[in-house]
């Protein structure tokens, strides 16, 4: 029996317990971290990987790509797809900081509520790695999609960049105090925080009586919630004709979600899981 072996390429001082653990329950027979990686070292590593098992066995070897910034990740998933040629390759997932995983968890259940084409989309304190894939997944589904931070700089930054690589537009907005961003929430159909944990970004009020707001997701596991007037667990639940989704309710799709992308990597050694398959799969479980 041909081990699966799953080598952790973390971007950060040490690898993520959280990647490691859901890698063990992804079906990963041993997970081998690597830390402190940046795009210039990957070359021995993958050569490595794709060199040492024949044609049959290449598909029990793969790479995950994390850590906590997503342009180092990136970049890293870029060098590691740079080596591979012919059939010498190994399926590749990135998932850095739980970007990819997170928000594809997340706008698969918003878009199985209502169909997300065409609908205003808002995305709070999204200049974060899981808020800009959030931003970016939503503005593929068809949304028009503004993303805020509190500095315009930043988050034009932030929208350029989604921009370059995933081909949407995002319209970035500077919101650094609540009256703002409860603004933006009243004239939002769907809204999503993003921002850290233990930080209000709008009230209740602004998404519960708000006469356009129809959803409304916050990635916050800890109170106060990004969102007030909802609740962690909530998944779908609804508030005066308003369906909510808390970081508990997200997570449980998110945790199912990463360790099927996790076994999915050694079905083929092929693969590359990245934003847009990664979505996928999430809509095919929500």
């Amino acid at each position: 029996m041909v081990s699966k072996l799953l080598y952790q390429l973390d971007t950060d001082i040490t690898p993520s317990v959280f990647d490691s653990v859901v890698a063990y329950d992804g079906g990963a027979d041993h997970v081998i971290g690597h830390a402190n990686i940046s795009a210039a070292m990957v070359g021995p590593l993958v050569e490595g990987a794709i060199y040492t098992r024949g044609p049959r066995e290449k598909q029990f070897t793969a790479l995950f790509v994390g850590g906590s910034r997503i342009d180092e990740a990136e970049a890293v998933l870029g060098a590691v797809r740079a080596k591979f040629f012919g059939k010498f390759c190994v399926s590749v997932m990135m998932d850095s900081n739980g970007c990819n995983t997170t928000a594809a968890a997340a706008v698969a259940l918003l878009a199985k509520a209502a169909p997300l084409t065409g609908a205003s989309a808002l995305v709070l304190a999204g200049t974060g790695p899981v808020g800009m894939r959030a931003a970016a997944m939503l503005a593929l589904e068809g949304a028009q999609v503004t993303i805020t931070g509190r500095s315009l700089e930043k988050t034009e930054a932030v929208s350029a960049a989604i921009a370059r690589r995933f081909g949407v537009k995002v319209i970035a907005r500077a919101a650094a105090d609540g009256e703002t961003r409860e603004g933006l929430v009243r004239a939002s159909e769907v809204v999503l925080a993003a921002g850290a944990a233990g930080h209000e970004l709008a009230g209740a009020a602004s998404w519960q009586d708000s006469p356009i707001t129809t959803r409304v997701a916050d990635f916050n596991p800890e109170p106060p919630f990004g969102l007030g007037g909802l609740a962690a667990g909530d998944k779908a639940k609804e508030y005066g004709g308003k369906l909510a989704f808390g970081a508990l309710g997200i997570g449980g799709l998110k945790l199912k979600l990463h360790r099927a992308c996790i076994g999915r990597l050694f079905t083929a050694n092929d693969l590359v899981l990245d934003a847009e398959n990664i979505l996928a799969i999430a809509k095919e479980m929500a």
